[in-house]
């Protein structure tokens, strides 16, 4: 059984789509992702599979082949994670096959099921609406972002589970986790600094106030710390 939903591929600001297809097959059980992408990319089988370990979700027992196309289109990062692991769970009939060809899918996977923010969703959704798709699935923490596209229907999503749901999965209650938030990376700026501070050194200073007026060079010589 084949499944298929849809992704984007960002080249700088440009995105391109991306046909994500599942497919079902009679051998040895296995997970294989192809389709020209990175290592962050193909390390997304390992995440994919924890994450639906973790949400309740079972994928099936059997070999699964998930296809990232064009081939020739090179992927980059783990934005593709959200629509690998509901590709391939489409394969097992759980899903509404109708409601994932039509919805674009972008997140990082966490081992524990939790939707991830990624960088880009503004110029992938943008491409996306420009290619008539008008309904995705983004983190909660890229929500605010993915609203700014006008004339598309955003669900923001904390977990697998609330994604699979949206399709029409039966899913077990396993409580409401927390949302992954955007990491703020803390800004430590350093005091300002100011002539006013420099104690002693008058005619330094004065020197330095003149060639800032007149935008001249200044040449300070000997030891530091020292009166003139």
């Amino acid at each position: 059984m084949t499944a298929r939903t849809w992704a984007v591929a960002l080249t700088g600001l440009n995105g391109h789509m991306v046909d994500v297809e599942a497919d079902l097959s009679q051998q040895t059980p296995g997970f294989d992702l192809i389709g020209l992408g990175d290592r962050a990319l193909g390390e997304a089988a390992r995440r994919v599979h924890n994450a639906c370990r973790n949400s309740g979700l079972d994928l099936p027992r059997r070999k699964l082949t998930v296809n990232l196309s064009p081939a020739s289109l090179p992927k980059h990062g783990s934005a593709f994670d959200v629509a690998i692991a509901i590709a391939a769970l489409g394969t097992g009939g759980v899903l509404d096959p109708v409601s994932l060809a039509r919805t674009v899918h972008l997140g990082e996977l966490g081992l524990d099921g939790r939707l991830r923010p990624v960088p880009g969703v503004l110029p992938a959704l943008h491409a996306a609406r420009e290619a008539g798709f008008e309904r995705t699935v983004v983190p909660f923490a890229n929500e605010a972002e993915a609203r700014l596209v006008p004339g598309m229907e955003v669900h923001a999503a904390v977990s697998l589970a609330q994604v699979a749901l949206l399709h029409g999965a039966d899913v077990p209650e396993l409580g409401e986790p927390e949302p992954v938030l955007s990491a703020a990376t803390p800004q430590t700026s350093a005091p300002a600094l100011e002539l006013a501070d420099v104690i002693g050194q008058d005619d330094a200073v004065a020197a330095l106030v003149v060639a800032a007026a007149g935008g001249h060079h200044l040449l300070l010589s000997g030891p530091p710390g020292m009166n003139s």
